[in-house]
């Protein structure tokens, strides 16, 4: 879809502007993504809010990236995989992890495959996961708070996807090494 404007901290609606120029403080500069986002501030502001708390979360800081790359790849979201790929890689998670997820392909330590394989239920299922694959994941040593960690970054996830698949969002050159493209996960 096209006629989705992208903001920066100076010409944003005005209740968006506070959250772009922390966006810039925090990342250097105002993603795309954020600047779509700011035509509604709400959208933004409650995008904001999620991460916050998703990062907040109690799940260990690699499966957080898991969730967030996984949720993506599910829902074809090439702007997000590109730039969650960047930041996996850039918060030590191992390469060949980061592949494997922009691959669709299961990952070599069973407690992050664990991760990937419930996040992919939760958003290919709309949240409707067999209590089998809920007890898998128990069993690969996760708690039930984790589960609903998860709920919340693929909360997080389907605003930044979905806004990215209506407005069509230019990828950010901070992202552009990390490229991906749909057909990736599928080939």
């Amino acid at each position: 879809m096209s006629g989705f404007r992208t903001y920066d901290e100076s010409d944003a609606p005005e209740a968006a502007r506070p959250m772009l120029a922390a966006a810039k403080k925090r990342m250097g500069f105002v993603t795309t993504l954020n600047g779509v986002m700011a035509e509604s501030p709400e959208l933004l502001a409650g995008y904001n809010a999620l991460a916050e708390q998703f990062g907040k979360s109690s799940l260990p800081a690699v499966a957080k990236q898991v969730v967030l790359i996984t949720a993506s790849v599910e829902n074809g979201c090439e702007y997000c995989v590109a730039a969650h790929s960047t930041l996996a890689l850039r918060a030590r998670v191992p390469a060949e992890a980061v592949e494997a997820l922009r691959a669709d392909r299961p990952l070599a330590d069973q407690a992050l495959e664990a991760v990937r394989r419930l996040t992919q239920a939760v958003v290919a299922q709309r949240g409707r996961v067999a209590e089998a694959e809920i007890e898998a994941f128990l069993a690969a040593g996760h708690t039930r708070r984790h589960v609903l960690d998860i709920v919340l970054g693929v909360g997080m996830k389907t605003l930044s996807n979905y806004t990215n698949h209506i407005a069509c969002t230019p990828l950010d050159p901070a992202w552009a090494d990390q490229q991906w493209r749909r057909e990736q996960a599928t080939a």
